[in-house]
């Protein structure tokens, strides 16, 4: 899979940041944690983890890598997104991987915010991508309106998915929202990711 290729070339690059990155982190937090007797809740320090192994790999495919493809500054609306055909190659990279690219940070932004408005939501999203477009400008990389219009889709899905999960969780039983069940299931996610990496990564 084309999007299975990408992700597999911005870990093979960013490995090394990202383990030094999480160690440094972790170190600092269990540091102030031990020493400050603060409470360690494990599915919370591993959201954050997870939220500073995304924004790395995310600085990485805006600045360092362009696994979508070079081309030129594109400021019109649908042009780029027009020249691929549904399904191809090219469509999965450019226009598949800009929306899943941005989905978990639609996902951070209503967690870390308590973000329960849509249009609040959008306009956070909006600043991000039309943030790391501008940048891109700036470095001599592509901006592309259809990438930011593309990041502002995959974002609000990410809003939609954390706003269900969220209503999903109001109507369980207190039983299934203790610390314990939600540590359960990150460790879940975490050992998830883990073989997925690494069946990419073999």
């Amino acid at each position: 899979m084309p999007l299975d290729s990408a992700i597999r070339g911005v870990m093979e690059f960013s490995w090394p940041m990202i383990v030094i990155s999480v160690l440094v982190v972790s170190s600092i937090r269990l540091t102030d944690i031990i020493k400050n007797k603060k409470k360690f809740i494990l599915y919370k320090e591993l959201t954050n983890l997870f939220f500073i192994v995304y924004i790395l790999c995310l600085f990485q495919v805006v600045t360092f890598q362009d696994p979508f493809g070079f081309g030129s500054n594109n400021f019109v609306p649908f042009r780029e997104i027009s020249r691929y055909s549904f399904g191809s190659r090219l469509f999965i990279k450019n226009v598949i991987g800009n929306l899943v690219m941005f989905i978990p940070y639609g996902i951070f932004v209503s967690l870390y915010t308590k973000m329960d408005k849509k249009f609040g939501a959008f306009l956070l999203i909006a600043f991000a991508s039309v943030s790391i477009e501008t940048t891109q400008l700036l470095i001599g990389r592509v901006f592309d309106i259809d990438d930011i219009m593309l990041n502002i889709i995959g974002g609000m899905i990410g809003f939609f998915i954390y706003s269900f999960i969220r209503k999903v969780g109001q109507v369980l039983p207190d039983k299934l929202k203790n610390d314990w069940i939600l540590n359960i299931a990150m460790i879940i996610v975490l050992v998830s990711c883990f073989l997925y990496l690494g069946r990419l990564m073999v």
